[in-house]
């Protein structure tokens, strides 16, 4: 039987990380090839005990972004940010559920490191911004629809012809 209990990383005041599994000091990429290999854990603060995972997952995030070709152009970073707010669930949701369909892609097919699925995936990133535009569209047109129709923020319905 696995053990599925999180291994415990202590995050300590000089940012240094430490495993209590392996007893030995991590780096990013350390944490970074954790999440690879799907091993499960958690950071948490040494004193306060309070969860860092998330905080060091965009650690991670933001040290491959630094380095090679980003995933993360300025453009898609600014609509991140803008997301904040009235959106941010349904961004969220959908990010979710789009990286879980690539990975479940990725497991059905094998391909995890290929050149054909990293073609594959060039090809459907036009693809898929295209549609998460066409969404976004949508999804603004409705609430500017509905904030019109009852007359919501003091907005008023758009004037007809001849008025």
């Amino acid at each position: 039987m696995t053990d599925t209990t999180p291994r415990l990383i202590k995050k300590y005041p000089n940012r240094r990380l430490y495993d209590t599994h392996t007893s030995s000091h991590l780096t990013l990429a350390d944490i970074r090839q954790l999440v690879v290999d799907k091993v499960p854990f958690q950071v948490v603060d040494a004193k306060s005990g309070e969860d860092l995972t998330r905080s060091i997952l965009l650690q991670v995030i933001l040290e491959a972004e630094s380095g090679g070709e980003p995933i993360f152009s300025s453009e898609m970073l600014m609509g991140i940010i803008q997301f904040y707010g009235p959106y941010q669930g349904v961004l969220g949701s959908y990010l979710d559920k789009s990286i879980q369909t690539v990975i479940d892609i990725q497991s059905q097919t094998g391909a995890q490191s290929s050149e054909a699925w990293t073609a594959f995936m060039h090809q459907q990133a036009p693809v898929m911004q295209d549609l998460m535009r066409q969404y976004v569209d949508q999804s603004k047109a409705l609430y500017l629809n509905t904030q019109n129709m009852f007359g919501l923020f003091g907005a008023k319905p758009p004037k007809k012809d001849g008025e």
